[in-house]
C-alpha cells in the first residue's frame, strides 16, 4: 500500500486553491514598485533611491499573540490580517520610515483555502490602510503541530526612511510636549490577561451582548489594531517629530521609556485620557490594579509622539483638520524616572 503526502495531512491542492483564491486579493495592494506577482520563489521590489540623499531599510516583524484564539471562538477571520500588519506597521514608523512592503506567514493544523483566503484578505486590507505593498508570503500545513482549526500568524514590514530623518528619542529635551493618539480598542496585546478574565473567571461567552459595549464581548475583543501610517506620515513630514512609541505589549510602562533619554521623565496625564469602556470593564471584571492594566494594555492610546512646545499647538490643529482626536498627554520634565503617570 502506498502512502501519499496527504495521507500525512498535508493536501497540496488545497494550497493550489489556495493561490487562486488569494491572486486578486493580493493585487490590490500592489503599486508600481512591485515587479513581481504571486506565485514567484520571491518578491521584488524596486526601491526609488532618489528621493533620499542616504536611504536607510526600517525592517520590523511581529504576529498577534492570542488574539487569534478569538477569532476561532467566532469563527470570523478577515480581520485578524489587519492586526498583524499594523503590529509591525506601526513600529517601523515610530523609527519615522515610509512603509514600503510586507510579507506574511500563516501556519494551520489543517489548509482550508477559504479560510485562508480570510486572512489575507484581511492582511491586504492591513496593508491598503498602512500604505505599503504584500508581494509576498507562505502558508505551512503543519499537521501534528496545530490543531485542525487552528493556526498562527505573522509578518514582516520593510520600509524607508533619509538616514538624517531618523527618529530615535534622542533629540528629545525638558518641555517637550507628549501628544497622543487614541486607540481603537484594546488592539493585539494582553489577550492572554483578557481572556483569563473574560473567559475562565467570568465565565463570558462569546456572543453575550455586553449592554456598556453596545456589542458582544466577541466583537469587541475583535476590532483590528488602528494602523497609523495616514496620520504619522503627515506629522513627519511637516513637524520635527522627536520621538514616537507604539504603546503594545507592556503598555505605558514598557514601550515609552524606551525613547527617553537618560536624565529626563516623560509625566503622564492620565486623566485626559478617553478611556475606552472595554479597559474599564476589564479592570472591574479582574480587579486588576491600575499600575497593571496601565503595563499591560493601551487604556485608549495607541501611538505616543513627542514633539517640541513651539509646534505642539500646530500639530494639534493638523490632527484636528485630519479628523484626529490628539491627546495632551504631558511634557518631558528633568527626573531619573523614565516616566510617570499622574
Amino acid at each position: 500500500m502506498t502512502i501519499s503526502y496527504k495521507d500525512a495531512g498535508v493536501d497540496k491542492e488545497a494550497g493550489y486553491r489556495q493561490v487562486e483564491l488569494i491572486k486578486n486579493i493580493v493585487k490590490r495592494t500592489h503599486t508600481k514598485d512591485v515587479l513581481t506577482n504571486i506565485g514567484g520563489f520571491a518578491g521584488l521590489f524596486k526601491l526609488d533611491t532618489n528621493s533620499y540623499k542616504e536611504p536607510v531599510l526600517v525592517s520590523g516583524t511581529d504576529g498577534v499573540g492570542t488574539k487569534v484564539k478569538i477569532a476561532f471562538m467566532m469563527d470570523k477571520h478577515n480581520t485578524i490580517g489587519e492586526d498583524c500588519v499594523a503590529m509591525c506597521v506601526n513600529d517601523i514608523l515610530c523609527q519615522g520610515a515610509k512603509p514600503l512592503f510586507f510579507l506574511d506567514y500563516i501556519a494551520t493544523g489543517k489548509l482550508i483555502p477559504e479560510k485562508m483566503a480570510d486572512i489575507v484578505e484581511g492582511i491586504a486590507n492591513g496593508c491598503i490602510k498602512g500604505e505599503c505593498a504584500l508581494i509576498g508570503g507562505e502558508t505551512a500545513e503543519m499537521p501534528g503541530l496545530y490543531k485542525a482549526h487552528e493556526y498562527d500568524l505573522a509578518g514582516f514590514c520593510v520600509g524607508i526612511v533619509d538616514k538624517e530623518r531618523i527618529i530615535d528619542g534622542s533629540n528629545i529635551t525638558k518641555g517637550d510636549i507628549i501628544i497622543g493618539l487614541p486607540s481603537s480598542g484594546v488592539h493585539s496585546n494582553g489577550y492572554s490577561l483578557v481572556r483569563k478574565v473574560v473567559f475562565e473567571k467570568n465565565n463570558m461567552t462569546i456572543d453575550e451582548f455586553i449592554p456598556e459595549l453596545g456589542t458582544t464581548i466577541g466583537e469587541e475583543l475583535l476590532k483590528p489594531t488602528r494602523i497609523y501610517t495616514k496620520t504619522v506620515r503627515a506629522l513627519v513630514e511637516n513637524f520635527n517629530v522627536k520621538g514616537m512609541a507604539h504603546i503594545t505589549g507592556g503598555g505605558f510602562y514598557e514601550n515609552i521609556p524606551r525613547i527617553i533619554p537618560e536624565g529626563l521623565t516623560a509625566c503622564i496625564h492620565t486623566d485626559r485620557i478617553d478611556t475606552p469602556e472595554i479597559f474599564k470593564l476589564m479592570q472591574k471584571w479582574g480587579n486588576i490594579h491600575i499600575e497593571e492594566m496601565y503595563s499591560t494594555f493601551n487604556m485608549g492610546i495607541g501611538m505616543v509622539v513627542i514633539v517640541s512646545k513651539e509646534e505642539a499647538e500646530e500639530i494639534l490643529n493638523l490632527l484636528e483638520e485630519q479628523g484626529e482626536e490628539g491627546v495632551l498627554l504631558g511634557e518631558i520634565e528633568k527626573g531619573q524616572e523614565k516616566i510617570v503617570l499622574w
